[in-house]
Order: C-alpha cells, then sequence, then structure tokens
C-alpha cells in the first residue's frame, strides 16, 4: 500500500522519513526523479519513493555552477547573523533575493544579542530592512540566554521555516533552545580567523513544541540564488523597492549606467545606499554569468 511521508533528514543513500502517524522509517531513496531534500513530500511503495510536486525549493549554485536544493515546501527563511563571525559583503541581500525569488518570506535572525556588538548589527539591519518599503522582520535572540526566543517561536507557528547563514552564527545553539532535549552538535569560532567551523553537514527537519516546523541547514558563506534571470533580480532586490516605482526610461534597464535610471537617481539622491547598489551589481554579474554560459551551451 502507498504511503504518504515527508523527508526529515540524509543519511548518505539512506532518508529519514515521517510518515502521516508519526512513524519514523530510514529506508534507501531509489527510483526517485531527483536528489531529494529535507521538506520533499514523497509517496512510498513498493516501486521505490516517488517524489510529489514542490510548492517551494530553496537552492544555491555550487562553485562548480550546479544548482543544489537545500530544502522543499518552506514558507519563511530565517537568514540567521551574528557580529561574530563578521556578515559577508552581500550576504543578506543575497539570501533576501533567493527567498523572495522563491516564493518565501524572508526574515532577519541576529543571533548573540547578549553580546553589545551583535545588538548594534541588530539595530543597523531594523533601520535598514525592518522599516523599508519591503519590510523584513529583524528578530535579536541570544541561544543562550533565551531572549526573543519566543518572538522566533510565534513568527514560525504553523508554518515551515528554516535558518540558514554563515558557520559559527548559532544556528544549531538556535533549533537546541527552541526544540528541548535535540542536542545537535555545535561548533566554536575559530580565534585566529573570526569564522565558524562546519559542523552541521546536512539539512533535517524538526517539529517545534508549539507548532510549526524548522529545518537546519549546513553553513554557506557565498550564495548565487537560481532560477532568475538577471532582468528580474531588481524586482526581488531589498532597498529597491522605492526606487522601482520612479521608473526608468528603458524597459530593459539594468541600472548599471542607463540614462534616466531611477535606481540611479536613487543613488545620486541618497535613498539607496551606493554599497547597495554595488552589492546589486555583483549579483548581477553572477546572473549575466550563469546566463551566458547557459546560452553557449544551448548554442553548442
Amino acid at each position: 500500500m502507498d504511503s504518504d511521508a515527508i523527508v526529515i533528514g540524509h543519511f548518505g543513500l539512506d532518508i529519514e522519513v515521517v510518515l502521516a502517524d508519526g512513524e519514523r522509517r530510514r529506508i534507501r531513496a531509489r527510483s526517485s526523479s531527483e536528489p531529494l531534500v529535507v521538506g520533499d513530500r514523497v509517496k512510498l511503495s513498493e516501486r521505490g519513493v516517488e517524489l510529489q510536486p514542490r510548492e517551494t525549493v530553496l537552492a544555491r549554485r555550487d562553485a562548480r555552477d550546479r544548482t543544489r536544493a537545500i530544502a522543499a515546501n518552506l514558507d519563511v527563511l530565517g537568514v540567521t547573523l551574528a557580529a561574530q563571525p563578521p556578515v559577508p559583503r552581500g550576504y543578506v541581500e543575497r539570501m533576501v533575493v533567493a527567498a523572495r525569488s522563491a516564493e518565501i518570506e524572508p526574515f532577519l535572525v541576529v543571533n548573540k544579542c547578549d553580546l553589545q556588538e551583535s545588538r548594534a548589527l541588530s539595530e543597523q539591519l531594523g533601520a535598514r530592512f525592518a522599516a523599508s518599503a519591503g519590510r523584513v522582520p529583524v528578530f535579536e535572540v541570544s541561544a543562550l540566554t533565551g531572549v526573543g526566543l519566543d518572538g522566533i517561536r510565534s513568527h514560525l507557528s504553523g508554518v515551515r521555516g528554516a535558518f540558514v547563514g554563515t558557520s559559527g552564527v548559532g544556528k544549531s545553539s538556535l533549533l537546541n533552545a527552541l526544540v528541548p532535549g535535540l542536542d545537535l552538535e555545535v561548533g566554536e569560532i575559530n580565534r585566529f580567523t573570526r569564522l565558524g567551523r562546519h559542523v552541521t553537514t546536512r539539512s533535517s527537519l524538526h517539529s517545534l513544541p508549539g507548532g510549526g516546523e524548522l529545518i537546519d541547514t549546513p553553513g554557506f558563506r557565498d550564495f548565487v540564488p537560481v532560477d532568475l534571470s538577471p532582468a528580474e533580480l531588481a524586482s526581488y532586490f531589498p532597498g529597491f523597492e522605492a526606487a522601482l516605482e520612479k521608473g526608468c526610461r528603458f524597459r530593459d534597464c539594468r541600472h548599471r549606467e542607463e540614462p534616466a535610471c531611477g535606481v540611479l537617481e536613487s543613488v545620486e539622491e541618497g535613498e539607496v545606499e551606493p554599497a547597495d547598489h554595488a552589492t546589486y551589481l555583483e549579483v548581477l554579474a553572477d546572473l549575466e554569468r550563469v546566463e551566458a554560459r547557459e546560452a553557449r551551451g544551448a548554442r553548442s
């Protein structure tokens, strides 16, 4: 008899699934149409594992430009940050674009707010994202003291979310605090490089006591959105919302150096930070490179 299940973990060639009645099984993921990821809905039968249609999927391009799915059927995405390790330049913007373009609602989580430098980071991000035209909620929390965790629980109630962030920002520590008894391994910050050590190597899904689900993911320092054309980038880019309403002379404006460009006018008038526009151009260049490579492949 066929059974519906949800993928909640990976173990090499095996996957762990949970059935509708709460039973967990560890099985060999054979006969699927494509690689399965945590959050996938599947149908189990004697024929194997059949992937069901995905509502949303969070994916990235790896160092070899291959598309890698990370998690499926997400409602919200928590971009997790801390003052240490430092936030890579453009990381927040890339993650917000990736979430929005995948029809997943982004929110920011600033962990380690028991430290003054993280509180300062939270205030900076709140002023920029929480009050902008394309509002992104910002939560100031501490996995160590428990401050702010109720806000995260409320935001995740009844939905499926994931934490993403660079290694060392405390994603696993937050999950341990939100799910009593979970006891995920937690890494330390390298005192020389100020970077986190990879501890989480596979995504895993966990149910929250108050309702909702949360996926823990490995740490990523680089993130190129997928299934997004260069022409679409600006419409998802945080901070460009009001600038785009001004309009541009050219319908295919890339907001790079074109005349009568609403975004460039907003940069000149101080409504868009030059650093944000520079980050946009970096992401645009990444997407244009991918587009050109795919065009060459189609012609060959």
